[in-house]
């Protein structure tokens, strides 16, 4: 079974959503090594509309660039969507928010390596929830942005700490698995 790995970048103060304004100043090769790894070990990608959106426009614009733009481009890509009927970024596929849960466990069972994810948003929070979620990478920055967004929807998961790796400007990746939901979560 396939695993679905999520990689995310998070400042101290727990944003994720405004990369461009303090990610790029923390890039090393030790990064680019370690995010080489995820994605060379994917066979696709999963994000939702947002991140999609995003993404497609970015990275089409890169494609020639380098090896890593090349492969983020090539890679077939599954988007949970309520408002994209289709996505016009390479191989994508779109997949209804009320059946993500449901596509997302038969795409773990199909054969092949694992599929990526990037950012923590509404669909990392459904995989969690469904158990479909098999690591976390957060990226920690040293930053304090000062908008935090990971969790100001309230949603609470307990996650089981499985790794640390300390990179050369500072980035912590902290690798975590879910556990299973308490109670009062």
């Amino acid at each position: 079974m396939r695993k679905i790995v999520n990689s995310t970048y998070i400042s101290l103060d727990g944003d994720t959503e405004r990369l461009d304004q303090w990610s790029f100043e923390h890039w090393s090769e030790d990064l680019e090594q370690y995010a080489n790894r995820l994605l060379s070990d994917a066979d696709a990608l999963l994000m939702g509309r947002e991140t999609y959106v995003n993404f497609a426009e970015a990275w089409s614009k890169r494609a020639g660039a380098d090896a890593f733009a090349d492969r983020m481009n090539a890679i077939p890509k599954y988007v949970v969507s309520d408002t994209l009927d289709s996505g016009d970024w390479g191989e994508t596929t779109v997949i209804a928010r009320d059946r993500a849960a449901e596509e997302i466990a038969r795409l773990k069972e199909r054969p092949g390596g694992n599929v990526l994810m990037y950012g923590f948003g509404p669909v990392a929070q459904t995989l969690l929830t469904h158990g479909l979620l098999d690591e976390v990478h957060f990226w920690v920055h040293p930053v304090i942005a000062g908008g935090g967004t990971l969790a100001a929807n309230g949603f609470r998961h307990r996650l089981r700490h499985t790794g640390t790796t300390a990179m050369d400007t500072g980035v912590v990746v902290l690798t975590y698995a879910p556990t299973e939901p308490t109670a009062t979560e």
